[in-house]
């Protein structure tokens, strides 16, 4: 079980449940977590180092203080992911077709970060450095993006986003042609 130790390395983890798993002040290192529920699991103070979760459920999970390094989130489930809460010295996350739902990424640095893909609904970025992030193919339905720095940023075929342009940095931010109409909203213009 991995509650039982304090560090895992190079440990590969299979459709194992660790729904309410206290994982708290455990490091794990180059770790594959694939098709695995951690549904409600606690990491707080723990160290989540080059790590991998592939169609993992991560739903609920406690990220107090966590640090997530060089970990790749690939086709999981995160509902009610407060990563504001992970320790931002060395955060470095990436998402590709993940389903996030409810999640909060306020107050992060996370210049770079790509979302490729992902279903990213009802999810809060105020205050975020997300400069160069990547947002290509997302469903932002909901989201909530404010104080944020959008800065060349790639929203190219993102879609059901609202972005207010008034309230965020969109320096050299890639949209199409067809979604960047969405942007006028906020201004009250009126097109004819």
């Amino acid at each position: 079980m991995l509650s039982s130790q304090a560090e895992w390395e190079n440990e590969r983890r299979v459709k194992e449940s660790f729904q309410e798993a206290d994982l708290r002040h455990k490091v794990f290192r180059n770790c594959v977590f694939e098709g695995c529920d951690f549904t409600k699991a606690q990491f707080t103070g723990a160290k989540c180092i080059d790590c991998k979760w592939v169609k993992c459920n991560l739903s609920m999970v406690k990220w107090d203080g966590c640090r997530l390094q060089g970990n790749l989130f690939e086709e999981c489930k995160i509902v009610g992911g407060n990563f504001a809460k992970c320790d931002p010295t060395f955060l470095a996350v990436s998402f590709k077709k993940c389903l996030i739902n409810m999640g909060n990424f306020s107050d992060l640095d996370l210049k770079g970060t790509s979302f490729a893909g992902s279903v990213v609904r009802e999810t809060h970025f105020s205050h975020v450095n997300l400069t160069g992030a990547d947002f290509s193919d997302c469903d932002l339905s909901s989201s909530l993006f404010h104080q944020s720095d959008l800065s060349k940023a790639n929203f190219s075929s993102a879609f059901n986003f609202s972005i207010n342009p008034l309230t965020n940095k969109l320096k050299k931010a890639r949209f199409s042609k067809e979604t960047a109409l969405a942007l006028l909203d906020y201004l009250e213009i009126v097109l004819e």
